[in-house]
């Protein structure tokens, strides 16, 4: 269900107790629209958390470059806040044309990730990130669970990669040292995101 509040004094104080409260990190504004995000749940933070710190390992820690768990992203820089998404994950790497005004970035980004929450609009996103300029973006589905892969040919972001079943085919990035898929988990109500180094072999669990 949508709720639209045309009260703007009671605007104020929704986004202000959400503030509050802390629960607005993903919280987004949409061409002057105030989108208030559904609370990840701990497979959501699980996903993002591992990803963020197998990123870091190979990227940040190497040096190629910058490793964020969420910043905000803008199509401009005058008046950002009337139009800005935050995604999951983020990897800004080193020579990028991306670029830092401290509390959001603007530009073409590398490499975003979206984990799909029940009500949240992460797939209406795609068009705002072909528009900036994100070379691939990664986005994990979870009702039924897949993975698809963009990758921006010079005028959008087109669908390159999808891997919708256990030990399908992994996905091969472009941008990242990684390939996508999905693994079976004893242990685990749900299918684990499966990261590999397309150098060393290497594998991760998120």
């Amino acid at each position: 269900m949508s709720l639209l509040v045309l009260d703007q004094e009671l605007a104020r104080e929704l986004r202000a107790d959400r503030k509050a409260r802390g629960i607005d990190r993903h919280d987004e504004v949409w061409e002057g629209v105030y989108v208030m995000s559904p609370m990840a749940d701990d497979s959501h933070q699980r996903i993002v958390s591992k990803l963020t710190y197998v990123f870091e390992q190979v990227i940040g820690e190497t040096g190629l470059g910058d490793v964020r768990p969420g910043i905000n992203v803008s199509d401009r820089i005058a008046r950002w806040k009337k139009n800005f998404r935050s995604p999951d994950v983020v990897v800004i790497l080193k020579g990028s044309a991306a670029e830092n005004h401290g509390t959001f970035w603007t530009g073409p980004l590398d490499f975003v990730v979206e984990v799909i929450s029940p009500g949240d609009r992460s797939r209406k996103k795609l068009p705002f990130y072909s528009k900036i300029g994100v070379r691939e973006a990664l986005f994990i589905e979870r009702n039924p669970w897949q993975l698809r892969l963009y990758r921006h040919d010079g005028s959008k972001l087109q669908l390159v990669g999808q891997c919708e079943a256990v030990n399908a085919p992994s996905m091969d990035s472009e941008v990242l040292p990684f390939s996508f898929g999905l693994a079976a988990a004893d242990d685990h109500d749900r299918p684990l995101v499966l990261l590999t180094h397309q150098a060393d072999g290497r594998t991760w669990r998120a």
